[in-house]
């Protein structure tokens, strides 16, 4: 058995005078030891021989490996233990083939640790425990030279990183980690930490990225080379935190490369490369995101205080030029608000591509997007709210003759973008309002572009708010649909009515526009004299209407219509397009040629506010329909009680049909009433619904949830919701526990 062990010493050794083995010493040796371990006992060898395979495995080790490794402390040191470790392996699987008898009976009968574990363990406790520090220090050292960007042996580290990993197989990786990759994690800190912070101070935030994306990129190529796989993820992750974590607010404020920066430039690729990185540290994005919100909330409020300033002092050179003698300068460009509004859309395109394309439509950045724009877009602009404006650009777009001209495609395009706009306005109900008064204007007025345009903005609207939201608005454009078959239906009927009918029209083109009371925004009915012609057209539709629908009312609401006449001036006939009422007060001087205020409020029946904005569009425009004579103390440019009127058969006009407008009528507060009246309703709704539900409900939780709902429509005042509460209790809808006074009961 000795000479057996002594060759296969002199083999590894590379003694080249030594043979291998073959078939015959083999299986000599193997037979040798078989024989020695199936003697009777007490002749059995077993036990002698497995002690003797431990002692011939240490005393190889002892002798001719440890000696060769001492003092070696460079390159030369992984290689050789390298080389010795394979040699060992080679000599245990040969002594195992030898001795495996021993394993296959007398180990498992005693449990005993196999030959191998055995082997494994001699080499582990005479090589590796003394020489693993200086190959350890070795490894390092290559390391960190091919992190200089030198040309290392990969192959070298990996077959020496094996040894670390095989020595500590009994224990899992218990070895490997403790001997060399905690130092590997420690000495890779350092290395960047010491890098990062001369690049941070010496290159843009973009450049810096770009480095650590190479690090990261190399450092993940290292690992896969010759680390472990285990290794690889806990190394990157210091990587992340030295590189990215530990500077990440300095990279993102810095002055002229941080987030803004990058976010004012469009630079998209540095920005996508920002949040592949930062995603991969832990919270490493919810900074990036607070900077993103920010930029936008910054950039929108900017656009607000520009438009506002540009309006305030819009109005101040106009006061400026309506108090000097030349008198005010027409503005001819674009509205303010109508830019801001396309501002806006601009800005939301802009950075909603960002987040798609540079935050990979991450959740957080929406989240964040959406906090800046409702910051911003729910600010007042120029005195008036996101809503008001919103309206004011759709009714803009969508009538005939609006500020832009636009295609087909271009109308439909920019309607798809606004709507989106809405789902950021925080009192939606306030914008339906607006929006459903202007609607009325186009269609009542024939002003709207198409039916098929108004009907597209509508089912946006209905996707982003339901359609209890756009219900109205729908039911605006049947009634008018329908209003145009049955004012088809009056011209049939009239022209197959007798000739005194049809006489009594002659001079008169009657068109009625019949709508449904509940769709239509709520309009002042006036009680108007009439002059006859116009009586005989209503009471002829009068006649027609209630021969079919004997159970329904007419309800006339002269303010909405309007009228073209024909004025024979002494220079020629000009149409005059106008409003009804506008109409009524130019055919009373058919009979008279000059009224006071008096008479001709005599005449019309209309109330002082109504017929002085009627005189003042007629006699104090640059449409000067009417002379105006002015009584004692009137400077001519307003209407006065005492004041007097005339035909001004002297107008005249190069055009020969021309409108009279009406000054426009501020809307704004009685849109505010009337949302804050349906306000009420809807809160008394939705509390008698919550209660309907939970039956019984504390109060803090009965206005979260009423809170909850409602927000979908508007932010409801807390006060509001109280004062409701109150009034609900007093009509006997809820009731206060008799025990708790902040406890609620629902009353079927």
């Amino acid at each position: 058995m000795q000479r057996g062990i002594d060759k296969l010493v002199r083999l590894l050794e590379n003694d080249p005078e030594e043979k291998q083995f073959d078939a015959d010493m083999y299986m000599a040796l193997y037979t040798t030891i078989y024989n020695m371990c199936t003697l009777k006992p007490p002749h059995d060898y077993s036990e002698i021989l497995y002690a003797r395979y431990r002692e011939s495995l240490e005393a190889y080790l002892a002798v001719k490996v440890h000696p060769a490794l001492l003092g070696i402390y460079d390159e030369r040191l992984a290689r050789d233990l390298v080389l010795r470790w394979n040699n060992h392996k080679l000599m245990v699987r040969w002594l195992s083939r030898f001795f495996n008898y021993l394993d296959r009976y007398y180990i498992s009968r005693n449990s005993l640790p196999p030959l191998i574990d055995v082997g494994l363990a001699c080499f582990r406790d005479i090589i590796y425990n003394d020489v693993c520090v200086f190959a350890k220090d070795v490894l390092l050292k290559l390391i960190e030279r091919e992190r200089e960007g030198e040309l290392v042996d990969r192959a070298l580290l990996k077959s020496t990183l094996g040894v670390f990993v095989d020595v500590g197989l009994t224990d899992g990786l218990k070895r490997y980690q403790a001997d060399f990759e905690e130092f590997l994690l420690v000495d890779t800190v350092m290395y960047y930490r010491v890098r990062s912070s001369a690049w941070v101070e010496a290159e843009s935030c973009p450049d810096y990225l770009v480095r650590t994306e190479e690090c990261l990129h190399k450092e993940g190529e290292r690992a896969d080379g010759y680390l472990h796989a285990s290794t690889k993820e806990k190394m990157l992750k210091d990587v992340y935190r030295t590189l990215l974590s530990d500077h990440q607010s300095t990279l993102m404020q810095k002055e002229n490369s941080g987030v803004s920066a990058l976010l004012r430039d469009e630079k998209t690729d540095d920005l996508a490369r920002m949040y592949r990185l930062f995603s991969l540290v832990p919270n490493g994005l919810e900074p990036v995101a607070d900077f993103f919100e920010k930029h936008v909330e910054a950039e929108g409020s900017k656009l607000v205080r520009e438009v506002t300033d540009e309006a305030e002092n819009k109005k101040r050179q106009d006061a400026m030029s309506s108090s000097s003698t030349s008198g005010p300068s027409k503005d001819t460009g674009t509205p303010a608000e109508i830019r801001f509004m396309r501002s806006v859309i601009e800005l939301h395109d802009k950075f909603m591509t960002n987040v798609v394309t540079c935050f990979a439509d991450a959740s957080l950045f929406h989240k964040a997007f959406k906090n800046a724009f409702e910051s911003f877009y729910n600010k007042p602009v120029a005195g008036s709210s996101s809503a008001e404006l919103m309206a004011s650009f759709c009714d803009d777009v969508l009538k005939k003759g609006g500020t832009e001209k636009l295609s087909e495609d271009e109308v439909e395009e920019t309607l798809d973008r606004v709507a989106k706009l809405l789902a950021y306005v925080s009192d939606k109900d306030m914008f339906a309002e607006f929006y459903r008064k202007k609607l009325a204007r186009r269609l009542l007025y024939d002003r709207s572009l198409s039916d098929d345009h108004e009907r597209s903005l509508i089912s946006r609207l209905k996707q982003q708010c339901g359609a209890q939201f756009t219900s109205k608005m729908e039911g605006m454009l049947t009634d008018l649909m329908l209003a145009r078959e049955k004012q088809a239906q009056f011209k049939d009927w009239l022209s197959n009515s007798d000739d005194d009918k049809r006489r009594l029209l002659s001079s008169v083109d009657v068109g009625v526009t019949l709508l449904t009371t509940g769709f239509w925004p709520t309009y002042k009915s006036v009680d108007l004299t009439l002059p006859q012609e116009m009586v005989s057209g209503i009471e002829l539709f009068k006649e027609f209407y209630e021969s079919g629908n004997k159970n329904r009312r007419l309800t006339w609401i002269y303010s909405m219509g309007t009228a073209t006449i024909k004025c024979h001036f002494d220079a020629r006939p000009i149409e005059l397009s106008m409003s009804t009422m506008q109409a009524v007060v130019c055919l009373l001087f058919n009979d008279a040629g000059e009224l006071s205020y008096r008479e001709v409020q005599e005449r019309t029946g209309l109330h002082d506010d109504d017929l002085i904005r009627l005189l003042h569009s007629l006699s104090c425009t640059k449409y000067k329909i009417l002379c105006h004579t002015a009584g004692g103390g009137g400077d001519g440019k307003s209407i006065r009680k005492d004041d007097h009127f005339c035909f001004n058969r002297a107008f005249t006009s190069k055009a020969s049909r021309i409108k009279i407008p009406l000054p426009p009528v501020d809307e704004k507060n009685k849109v505010v009433e009337d949302v804050d009246k349906e306000r009420k309703h809807v809160v008394d709704a939705t509390i008698v619904r919550v209660m309907k539900s939970r039956k019984v409900l504390q109060h803090q939780q009965l206005v979260i949830e009423v809170v909850q709902q409602l927000s979908r429509t508007f932010n409801p005042d807390f006060k509001l919701i109280k004062k409701r509460i109150e009034d609900l209790i007093s009509r006997e809808y809820l009731e206060r526990d008799r025990e708790d006074a902040g406890m609620f009961r629902y009353l079927a």
